[in-house]
């Protein structure tokens, strides 16, 4: 069917529903955006689920009003009329040289077949398209990939997969580790993938036809041509959720949708979110440290999941970036630093640092002692014998710092050691790290998916406590998740808990608390209540573990103990570091 229609439109042309031919006869539909004329341009090209013709501000009302406020900039830069969510703006893009390529993922929008989200498949099938967008005749055969979340995880596995037009990544806030962040936090069954996928992937599924959205552009639907039954729907569909819960373990179906990450050799930067606990941190400071390119970059900033990818702070970096590999321009990347931080206070107040690795060298990882009897965290230990018990659906406990006598700055990975016994044969274990102002109110920081964030988030599953000792560090165990290691009730257990990075300059007269709980993190049990919102907003957004076939209550509902000894002496490890 011959579906491509091209014309010149607001100074591009653009070809609606180019046809890619994949190996094994599916013609994937991809929107071409180029510079007017018969000149050879560098691409930017972005393979996924989402739906190429959906318009940003109807499909993403939320975000879209965030987005205004947070960029005010997006409203007098462009028209807005092709921002696709969590892509490039090609009126932004095409009048500097770039030709911008959208592909529709294999059943997803307008390109037909079955949908399995992060499948070996997928990744071949964007293999493909690269090699495709850098022979056509307006390439110059230099690819280049840039997309937010999914348009950002899959540059790490296609990347590793070597194809030969592909020229640089820019990976912005998206996990590298589809078991550790996507499917399973600590072991624990996330159940993001339960909501993430029939809101935005479902909804958008090729054969949704005249059910679904318009292009505001050419009219045309937007899920496809045809108009599809929901059993056909169904049929043309694996369940990424149902999958992940099948799959407690770390067996094939997860390491064939993992990255051999020593076959990365293009430039790349890696960009992440301060407050992307959940999915949009971790991925991208491990992904950097592993990937194999001689050049690579990690850029560390914070807000909402979108604000920075659109900024001008942001699409600048992107744009130096790019401009300096795919066009082999003078544009200043050659001055940026291997490592740039956005250095975070209360107040959303940011003081950007050039660094040379992460973690930074001069880290002074310090542990700060677990005291029953104060119910303090200090860097002097406890020597007490005794055990402090919490329900599970509580709250939990709190451990405080004693109050600040000087600002201190803590960046880098975190990791705490705990004993810990329960009534069960498990349990799983949740670390919040919260900061209290002066007058002992919890200081939140706005997040990539949450508007109250806490400084930090760490899970693990008792049971899956088996650490890789060759890939472990102080301050970031490595759990293998191949080995069941269940409890005995009362009986504690060593349990080393990765927190995700974070950086935060706690000021005098704070004090920064561990909280140590057997459920998701909560603010104050109030939903912030953003207009338009997908999902409840409590803390943690969407990154909630809730699903009783993974977490059945008579197992993980009652009560754990954490235990004191000279022999168990629980403490936080924190990335301290000294002022200059």
């Amino acid at each position: 069917m011959n579906l491509m229609k091209s014309e010149i439109r607001d100074g591009m042309q653009i070809d609606w529903d180019a046809p890619i031919l994949m190996k094994d006869g599916t013609v994937l539909r991809a929107d071409v955006f180029r510079p007017i004329g018969d000149g050879k341009h560098p691409v930017i090209i972005t393979y996924g689920p989402y739906a190429k013709g959906l318009d940003f501000r109807t499909g993403y009302k939320s975000q879209w009003s965030r987005l205004e406020e947070a960029v005010p900039e997006i409203l007098t830069d462009t028209s807005n009329n092709y921002q696709n969510w969590e892509l490039v703006d090609p009126e932004v893009w095409v009048p500097d040289g770039y030709a911008c390529v959208r592909v529709d993922s294999r059943g997803a929008g307008r390109s037909p077949g079955v949908i399995d989200c992060w499948s070996p498949l997928e990744t071949e099938d964007f293999h493909e398209c690269i090699e495709w967008a850098g022979t056509q005749n307006w390439s110059n055969g230099k690819v280049g990939v840039n997309g937010i979340s999914y348009y950002a995880m899959n540059q790490w596995t296609v990347a590793a997969t070597k194809p030969k037009h592909l020229a640089a990544l820019c990976i912005w806030e998206g996990s590298s580790d589809f078991y550790r962040e996507l499917c399973r936090h600590g072991g624990i069954l996330s159940d993001f993938l339960g909501d993430w996928f029939p809101r935005q992937v479902v909804s958008v599924q090729h054969g949704v036809g005249d059910r679904g959205a318009r292009n505001i552009i050419t009219g045309d639907t937007v899920c496809g041509p045809e108009t599809l039954t929901d059993a056909e729907l169904a049929a043309n569909r694996a369940d990424p959720d149902m999958q992940a819960l099948h799959h407690e373990w770390m067996d094939e179906f997860y390491v064939n949708r993992s990255p051999d990450f020593s076959k990365i050799d293009v430039p790349l930067l890696s960009a992440a979110n301060w407050g992307g606990q959940g999915l949009h941190t971790r991925g991208n400071f491990e992904g950097y440290l592993a990937a194999g390119s001689s050049q690579k970059w990690l850029e560390v900033h914070g807000d909402t999941h979108f604000t920075h990818f659109y900024s001008r702070y942001g699409a600048g970096l992107q744009r130096q970036f790019f401009a300096h590999f795919l066009k082999g321009e003078n544009s200043g990347w050659e001055n940026q630093p291997k490592v740039s931080l956005n250095i975070r206070s209360p107040g959303e107040k940011f003081e950007l640092r050039a660094e040379n690795e992460w973690p930074l060298a001069r880290t002074q990882w310090t542990p700060y002692y677990l005291d029953p009897a104060s119910m303090e965290i200090n860097p002097v230990s406890q020597t007490a014998t005794t055990t402090l018990t919490y329900d599970t659906q509580s709250d939990g406990i709190t451990f405080l710092t004693p109050v600040l006598d000087q600002d201190v700055e803590i960046t880098g990975p975190v990791a705490a050691k705990v004993w810990l016994s329960a009534q069960t044969n498990d349990a799983d274990i949740f670390l919040a790290l919260r900061l209290y102002d002066p007058s002992g109110v919890e200081v939140a920081f706005i997040g990539s998916n949450d508007p109250r964030t806490p400084i930090g988030l760490g899970w693990l599953r008792a049971s899956h406590r088996k650490t890789d000792p060759n890939k472990s560090k102080p301050y970031r165990p490595w759990h293998t998740h191949d080995e069941d290691w269940p409890l005995t009730p009362n009986q504690p257990v060593e349990l080393d808990v990765e927190i995700w990075p974070t950086c935060i300059v706690i000021p005098a007269g704070y004090r920064l608390g561990l909280n140590v709980r057997g459920k998701d993190y909560e603010y104050d049990g109030t939903d912030a209540g953003v207009a338009h919102a997908p999902y409840p907003m409590k803390g943690v957004g969407p990154f909630l573990h809730r699903n009783p076939k993974d977490r059945p209550a008579d197992v993980f509902g009652g009560k754990n103990t954490l235990h004191f000894s000279n022999e168990m002496k629980p403490y936080l490890l924190l990335p301290v570091i000294p002022k200059k």
